[in-house]
C-alpha cells in the first residue's frame, strides 16, 4: 500500500499542476474568443462614437453577461469605460487607462493573465482585446473571472484523482493482503516441516502442489535435501550399525588368543606363536573391514562427477593382469567385445568393478574352466559380463549377494570382508549404473554392470580422459 501511495502521489502531484495550467489556459482561450466576438460586434458603434450606438454595444455585453459568462468592461479608444458589467453603472464614464490590460489592448496587443483586484479583493483571470478596424484601435473590451473559479474546476477534478487513488491504495491493499497471506502460509507450513524435520522427523515433506511457483520450486528443493540428509543418516546409522557388529567379531576373537597367548608364553611357546600367528590373521581381518567400510562410506557420501572411460580397453588390460594368477590355477580367461565401448563411469570405478569381479569368479572356478569377459554396446548402455563355469548361486544368495558383509555360506571362513561386492553396487550406482548376478544355463554365475554409453549422454563436469588401471577392491 505504501509503495501504491508513493507512486500515486509521484504521479498525481505534477498531474495536477498540469491540470491546472490546463484549465487556466481553457479558460483564457475561452474568455478570448468571447472578448473577440463582443469587440467585433461593438465595433461599429465604437467607430462611429455616438452615445446612441454605445446602446446595443450595453444590451449585447449585458445579456452576455447574464448568461454566465465573465464580468465585462467596455471602454473607448481613450480608456474610458461605456460599459461596465457591475450591478450599477457607477464606473460608466470612468478611466480605465490606468489598468495594464487596458493600456496594453489599446494599443492593439492582446493582454492575459492574473492580478488581485483591490477593488474586488480576489485574484483575476482576465483578457483584454482591443476593438480594432483595419490598424486603427476604437476601444478595448475586457473580460475578467474570479481564479476561483480555475481552482474550482481543478479541485473538482483532483477530487476525483484522490478518489482513483484511494480506491487503488485499498486494492493494492486488499490484493497484497492476499499475496502476502499465501505466501506467508506456504512459508509457514514450510517451517512447520523444518521444525519437524529437526526434531527427528525425517519422514516429512513439505507440500509442492500449494502456494506460488516459486515456493513449490523451493519446496521441491527442501524436499530433495530433506532426502539426501534423509539418506546420508541412514548411510551414517547403517555403517556404525555394521561397523560395530562386525567389527565386534574380530575383536574378541584377537583378545581371546592374545589372552590365551600371554597364558601359553612360558609353558607353551609353540602353543603361544600359534596363537599369536592366528591373532595377526584376525588383525589383517579386522584391517580388510575397516578399510572396506571406509571406502564403501567413501562411495556412498561422495557426489564425484562421472568422466569417460574406455570400458573395452578396461576390460582386456583387467583380463591381462589376472591372466597369470589364473592359469596358476588352472583356469583360463579370455575377453569377447569390440575394441572401443566409451561409457561414463566415476574414476576408477570401472577397474574395482572388474576386478571385483574377477577375483570372486577365480576363487570359485575348477581347473580347466573359462573364465570369459565380454563387454556389449546396446542403445545407451555398455554392459560389461564376467561369466565363470564355477558351481553357480541359489536364488536367495543372487538376492543377497550385493548385500553389506553377506557371504556365501562356503565362504564364511575365508577371511573376506564381504564388503567387495556392496562397493560395486555403490561405485555402479554413483555411475548411473547398476548391477547385477544371474546363473548361467550351461552352469556357474554372469556378473554384470550395466553403465550409460557416453555417446548417449554428456555428464556434467566430465573430464574425457581414461584412467589408468588400478588394482581394486577385492570381496
Amino acid at each position: 500500500m505504501a509503495v501504491t501511495l508513493l507512486v500515486l502521489l509521484v504521479q498525481d502531484i505534477p498531474l495536477s499542476t498540469y491540470l491546472r495550467q490546463s484549465e487556466q489556459d481553457r479558460i483564457t482561450t475561452s474568455l478570448e474568443r468571447d472578448a473577440f466576438l463582443l469587440a467585433g460586434r461593438g465595433e461599429q458603434a465604437l467607430e462611429s462614437g455616438t452615445t446612441g450606438d454605445y446602446a446595443a454595444i450595453t444590451t449585447m455585453a449585458r445579456t452576455y453577461q447574464k448568461s454566465g459568462g465573465a464580468r465585462v468592461i467596455i471602454t473607448d479608444a481613450d480608456g474610458t469605460a461605456i460599459f461596465s458589467g457591475d450591478a450599477d453603472d457607477t464606473v460608466v464614464g470612468s478611466s480605465y487607462k490606468s489598468r495594464p490590460e487596458i493600456a496594453t489592448a489599446l494599443t492593439g496587443q492582446i493582454a492575459t493573465g492574473t492580478r488581485y483586484s483591490h477593488t474586488l479583493a480576489q485574484s483575476l483571470l482576465y483578457v483584454a482585446v482591443p476593438v480594432l478596424s483595419g490598424t486603427n484601435v476604437y476601444g478595448a473590451v475586457r473580460l475578467t473571472y474570479p481564479e476561483s473559479v480555475v481552482a474550482n474546476a481543478v479541485n473538482s477534478q483532483l477530487q476525483l484523482l484522490v478518489v482513483a487513488a484511494l480506491t487503488s491504495v485499498l486494492l493494492a491493499g486488499i490484493v497484497g493482503y492476499l499475496l502476502s497471506t499465501t505466501i506467508t502460509q506456504s512459508l509457514g507450513r514450510l517451517r512447520s516441516v523444518t521444525e519437524r524435520i529437526a526434531d527427528g522427523s525425517l519422514g516429512d515433506r513439505a507440500d509442492t502442489a500449494k502456494g506460488a511457483g516459486e515456493l513449490r520450486s523451493l519446496a521441491r528443493s527442501f524436499n530433495s535435501m530433506t532426502d539426501r540428509l534423509h539418506t546420508l543418516i541412514d548411510q551414517q546409522r547403517a555403517f556404525a550399525a555394521d561397523a560395530s557388529h562386525q567389527l565386534r567379531t574380530p575383536l574378541t576373537a584377537l583378545r581371546l588368543r592374545l589372552e590365551r597367548a600371554e597364558e601359553l608364553a612360558s609353558v607353551d611357546p609353540a602353543g603361544s606363536a600359534e596363537r599369536l600367528a592366528a591373532a595377526q590373521t584376525e588383525v589383517d581381518r579386522l584391517s580388510d573391514i575397516i578399510e572396506g567400510l571406509l571406502r564403501l562410506s567413501r562411495a556412498e557420501a561422495a557426489d564425484i562427477p562421472t568422466e569417460v572411460v574406455d570400458v573395452a580397453a578396461v576390460a582386456r588390460e583387467r583380463v591381462e593382469e589376472w591372466s597369470a594368477l589364473a592359469q596358476d590355477s588352472g583356469v583360463r580367461m579370455s575377453y569377447r567385445g569390440p575394441d572401443r565401448a566409451p561409457a561414463l563411469a566415476v574414476p576408477t570405478a570401472a577397474q574395482q568393478i572388474i576386478d571385483n569381479y574377477i577375483d570372486n569368479a577365480l576363487s570359485v572356478s575348477p581347473e580347466g574352466s573359462l573364465l570369459e569377459v565380454v563387454v556389449t554396446e546396446e542403445g545407451r548402455t555398455v554392459t560389461v559380463a564376467v561369466r565363470d563355469e564355477g558351481p553357480g548361486m541359489r536364488d536367495e544368495e543372487l538376492a543377497r549377494a550385493f548385500d553389506r558383509f553377506w557371504r556365501a555360506a562356503g565362504q564364511q571362513g575365508d577371511g573376506g570382508s564381504g564388503l567387495g561386492l556392496a562397493i560395486v553396487a555403490q561405485l555402479a550406482a554413483a555411475s548411473g549404473g547398476s548391477v547385477a548376478l544371474a546363473r548361467r544355463e550351461s552352469g556357474g554365475t554372469e556378473a554384470r554392470v550395466t553403465l550409460p554409453a557416453a555417446r548417449a549422454t554428456t555428464p556434467r563436469g566430465a573430464t574425457g580422459r581414461r584412467d589408468k588401471s588400478d588394482r581394486g577392491e577385492k570381496s
